[in-house]
C-alpha cells in the first residue's frame, strides 16, 4: 500500500490556498493547513470550496522560527507549499520592514527548518513577477535580470535567492514559481482586479451609486486564472530536480481593458473622458459616471509593464492553462454579481 502523502500549504486562507488545498485533496494528499491566528474568521475561501473540514489546520507565523521547526519537525511533509506573504504590494511601503521580515526572513525560516529536521522535504515558494519591476527584458524569462520597484518585490527577491542559495549549497529541493498576476472569485478585495469586480457588482445591483476610484489605469499585467496556476505549482514539485520557472499567460492587458471587460459582463458601456486624474469612466447606457481616477492609488515607483515567457514551464511540465483572459474576466464578475444579489458584498 502506497503511502499517503502530506503537503503543508502556509497561507492556506489566501486565494491560491483554497485552489491548492483542494487540488491536492483530490490527489490523494493529506493536507496540513498553515495560518495565522486572527481576530476574524479567515476560513471563507476554504468553506466556498467545500473544504473546510478536509484540511487539518495548524497555527503558524513566519516571524516565529521556533514554530516552524516543531511543525517541521513532527510532520515531515513530503512537499511544503510556501504561499504566506505580505502579499499586498500597495503596503509594502507602508509596512516595508515588516514586508522583509515576513517576506525575505520568514522564508529563510523555513529553509533552514527543512535543512535541519525534514531535508527530504521539497520546497515551493511562491515568487512573484514583481521580481522584474522596472523590466529589462519583453517578455520576461527565468534569464532576465531583476530589478524590483517595490518593498515587496526586494523582499520576495530575497527569498528567491535563498532558495536558488540552499539548493546549490545544500541539496535542499526548494523550487521558484515566478508567478505573474493570477486572479479568480476567491481573489481579494484589496488587489485591482477583484476591486474592479467588487465594486461593479454592487454598482450594478443598486448597493452603491458612487463611481470607483482607481490609479494608473495604463499599467500593463499578465493576468492568468489562479487555479490553473496552483496545478503549476504542484507540478514544478513531481520533478526530478528543483529549478525556476515563469507562470504567465504571454500575453497582457491594460487596467483600463479589465475595466471596460468586467463592465461589460456587469451591463456597462464604458466610454473615457479626459487624462491623467483626470479621467474618468462613463457608463453609456445611463451617462452616468462610473470610474474616475484618483491619485492617491498610484504607487511611489509603477512598475508598468508586465508580459511572462512561460514556454519553459510548457515545454519542461506540460501544462497549459485552461481559463483565458476574457473567460477569467466573466467568471470573476458574474460570481460577484451572484454575490452581490445574494447579500454577500
Amino acid at each position: 500500500m502506497t503511502k499517503q502523502k502530506i503537503a503543508m500549504i502556509s497561507g492556506i486562507t489566501g486565494q491560491d490556498g483554497g485552489y491548492l488545498a483542494k487540488f491536492l485533496l483530490e490527489k490523494g494528499y493529506r493536507v496540513i493547513g498553515l495560518y495565522r491566528r486572527g481576530a476574524t474568521d479567515t476560513f471563507s475561501r476554504l468553506k466556498e470550496h467545500g473544504i473546510f473540514d478536509k484540511v487539518e489546520l495548524k497555527d503558524f507565523d513566519l516571524l516565529e522560527f521556533s514554530n516552524i521547526c516543531r511543525l517541521m519537525k513532527n510532520y515531515q511533509p513530503d512537499e511544503f507549499y510556501n504561499l504566506a506573504a505580505q502579499s499586498f504590494v500597495a503596503a509594502s511601503w507602508e509596512e516595508p520592514i515588516y514586508t522583509a521580515q515576513a517576506d525575505g526572513m520568514g522564508v529563510l525560516y523555513i529553509l533552514e527548518a527543512i535543512r535541519e529536521f525534514s531535508p527530504h522535504t521539497r520546497l515551493y515558494q511562491a515568487s512573484t513577477s514583481e521580481m522584474f519591476g522596472k523590466v529589462q527584458e519583453i517578455p520576461q524569462k527565468e534569464t532576465t535580470p531583476f530589478y524590483p520597484r517595490s518593498p515587496y518585490g526586494v523582499a520576495k527577491l530575497m527569498a528567491h535567492w535563498m532558495c536558488v542559495n540552499y539548493r546549490e549549497s545544500f541539496n535542499v529541493f526548494a523550487t521558484s514559481g515566478i508567478l505573474f498576476n493570477h486572479e479568480s472569485p476567491m481573489r481579494g478585495k484589496e488587489f485591482v482586479t477583484r476591486k474592479i469586480t467588487a465594486h461593479f457588482a454592487r454598482l450594478a445591483t443598486g448597493l452603491t451609486d458612487k463611481p470607483l476610484e482607481l490609479g494608473n489605469l495604463n499599467a500593463k499585467r499578465d493576468w492568468g486564472f489562479a487555479g490553473d496556476y496552483v496545478e503549476m505549482m504542484w507540478l514544478m514539485l513531481q520533478q526530478d530536480k528543483p529549478d525556476t520557472y515563469v507562470i504567465a499567460t504571454g500575453e497582457t492587458h491594460p487596467i483600463r481593458d479589465f475595466v471596460e471587460e468586467a463592465g461589460r459582463v456587469a451591463g456597462f458601456d464604458i466610454k473615457w473622458q479626459g487624462e491623467n486624474e483626470n479621467e474618468v469612466g462613463i457608463d453609456q447606457n445611463s451617462g452616468k459616471v462610473v470610474v474616475k481616477v484618483n491619485p492617491k492609488f498610484f504607487r511611489p515607483a509603477e512598475v508598468e509593464l508586465l508580459i511572462g515567457d512561460p514556454s519553459k514551464a510548457e515545454k519542461v511540465l506540460g501544462w497549459k492553462r485552461k481559463v483565458d483572459y476574457k473567460g477569467l474576466c466573466k467568471m470573476m464578475m458574474e460570481k460577484d454579481l451572484e454575490r452581490a444579489k445574494n447579500g454577500e458584498l
